[in-house]
């Protein structure tokens, strides 16, 4: 029997109680948000005290100026292809502090059959310029590729996992490709070279291009 989502909600600020730092239920999906100096306690209770057994996904997420930047029309139209975000130097100081404590997060994806729920819980690193969140792996040992996925992508270091290196990417890639301020067309391109027998790496040569969405709107007829 699927059990409510308030009843859920009910029950993990009961169990949760101080750990718990934010909730709130939408499209009937219960999601939180834990400390990590505290993350690994409150998923363990979520597995042993709520009955999650199971872990569905971990992803990694970039909150760089989330909620408040859109597409930089102009700068993209003037400088070429753009991701059309704010640089952190161009933000005042109060807004560089904000990002900096809330912008890399995990996101766990949980699933209890015997109550035929989920939950979802974020839980952001403390620190932008090395963002660490307590391994899970302990708890699901699913999540042990999930981890070095986060990290490979985001640059998510997760403390305690015993194998934390890329596995998506190349060995020698430079930086982690889904962090919102890495440049679209990359740091560097590689080819095999059939003279030196092995692949190499050269400087990008795709060029800049404008990639602003173009709205096309039909002319508003007006009456005489």
């Amino acid at each position: 029997m699927k059990q409510s989502i308030l009843d859920l909600q009910t029950r993990v600020k009961e169990t949760l109680a101080d750990k718990l730092i934010a909730d709130s239920i939408a499209l009937d999906e219960l999601t939180i948000e834990l400390d990590a100096d505290t993350a690994f306690e409150g998923l363990m209770e979520c597995r042993d005290e709520l009955g999650f057994e199971q872990l569905i996904d971990l992803c990694g997420v970039d909150y760089l100026d989330y909620g408040k930047a859109n597409w930089e029309t102009m700068k993209a139209a003037n400088t070429g292809f753009n991701r059309g975000v704010f640089d952190f130097a161009e933000d005042d100081a109060e807004d560089d502090a904000l990002n900096m404590e809330r912008r890399f997060a995990a996101v766990y994806h949980l699933l209890s059959i015997q109550h035929n729920v989920r939950l979802r819980v974020k839980v952001f690193a403390k620190d932008s310029q090395m963002p660490v969140i307590p391994s899970i792996i302990n708890i699901w040992s699913v999540a042990n590729w999930f981890e070095r996925e986060a990290f490979d992508l985001y640059g998510i270091l997760f403390s305690g996992h015993p194998d934390l290196r890329r596995i998506l990417t190349d060995y020698g890639f430079v930086g982690h490709p889904l962090r919102k301020d890495f440049p679209l067309t990359g740091n560097v391109e590689m080819r095999y070279d059939n003279e030196q027998g092995r692949v190499v790496y050269e400087p990008v040569s795709i060029e800049n291009r404008v990639n602003v969405p173009r709205v096309i709107r039909k002319p508003t007829s007006q009456s005489a």
